[in-house]
């Protein structure tokens, strides 16, 4: 990647979300299984992400282990107390259930987001749970869901995230998001697929600009494919969003987001880091992982993380296929090692 300068500064203001600035308006969305606490420092060290967001949670599940007195979801890992701005995002279709979990987030553990998920098209969590994407097919569902948490979590700002709509014959985000509006939600996310494309296909900027003319209160935050910093810019020249949300591209990239705030103002893009460098931030993972669940619990759940790493390493392929099978630390280290070289 170009390290001269892309462009001159798009003179984009700060995302206004409710009484929170978030500068840049560049957020770290929220990916289950992979955004807990140790990616989310990862991403701090290097910068550059205005908002940053937890793994979304069970809100029936939180609820079940309050009344079990057991410990509350490792997907809260650390939010107690890293640093601010953080959003915690929830999920499911109780307007109840998701109040008690919004209020207590707010007020007890202090977060600077409560983001209500209605975008994950996993079948686990919308034909079994009828939550997710599923509810975009109830729209007057959303609007009492989000009435309900935003009176519970005031004066928290409560947010949502929505697709397109559940399949491509019925797009019906407008509507949808009239009603978020509507409800008192403060932004708008909206990924710029259907709930029936998962991650197929290309993120229809178009449709999510489309959304900003029908909203009057609320700032609309544009989320898929942004995978380079050129591509952050090139959303924001493009079309009308207020802010842009980036993902699974970050996720073996967490220096993306610093690459990318670097962009819009102007500056030289920061290049990729040397595979050295590469090689510190993946042991840094690796040791916060384990400092929370073990040697060999964290070196398991690390597996995946490490494969996210290698994309366009020299030796990819071997890489996460021998990283994929370590279960200790010695293990763990030795892979990295050869793969890593100094």
């Amino acid at each position: 990647m170009s390290s001269a300068l892309p462009n001159t500064p798009l003179q984009i203001p700060p995302l206004r979300i409710g009484p929170l600035e978030v500068d840049p308006p560049i957020l770290q969305a929220p990916m289950a299984g992979f955004t807990n606490y140790a990616f989310r420092q990862v991403v701090r060290d290097y910068g550059g992400a205005g908002l940053q967001a937890t793994e979304m949670v069970n809100a029936r599940g939180f609820v079940w282990m309050d009344q079990q007195r057991a410990e509350h979801p490792d997907r809260l890992w650390g939010v107690r107390d890293e640093p601010r701005p953080l959003a915690v995002q929830i999920w499911d279709n109780n307007p109840e259930t998701l109040a008690k979990v919004g209020e207590r987030l707010a007020h007890e553990y202090h977060v600077s987001v409560v983001d209500i998920n209605f975008g994950c098209p996993v079948k686990q969590v919308t034909e079994r749970a009828h939550s997710g994407s599923y509810l975009l097919r109830h729209p007057e569902r959303m609007g009492e869901i989000i009435e309900r948490v935003v009176a519970a979590c005031a004066p928290t700002p409560v947010t949502a995230k929505i697709r397109l709509g559940c399949t491509r014959d019925q797009c019906n985000a407008i509507d949808v998001a009239q009603v978020v509006e509507g409800a008192g939600a403060a932004a708008l996310t909206v990924h710029g697929r259907t709930a029936e494309d998962f991650f197929k296909g290309a993120a229809d900027w178009r449709q999510i600009s489309a959304i900003k003319p029908h909203l009057s209160r609320i700032p609309l935050i544009g989320n898929g494919d942004l995978d380079s910093a050129e591509k952050v810019v090139a959303a924001f020249r493009q079309y009308d969003v207020d802010g842009v949300m980036i993902a699974r591209a970050s996720l073996g990239r967490p220096w993306l987001f610093q690459q990318a705030a670097a962009a819009i103002r102007g500056e030289p893009i920061p290049p990729e880091p040397t595979l050295e460098q590469q090689r510190d931030c993946v042991l840094a993972h690796y040791r916060l992982v384990v400092s929370r669940f073990g040697p060999r619990k964290g070196t398991q759940l690390m597996r995946k993380f490490a494969c996210c790493y290698a994309q366009g390493m020299p030796g990819a392929r071997a890489f996460r296929s021998h990283v994929a099978k370590v279960c200790t630390p010695d293990e763990f280290y030795e892979v990295v090692r050869l793969y890593f070289p100094t």
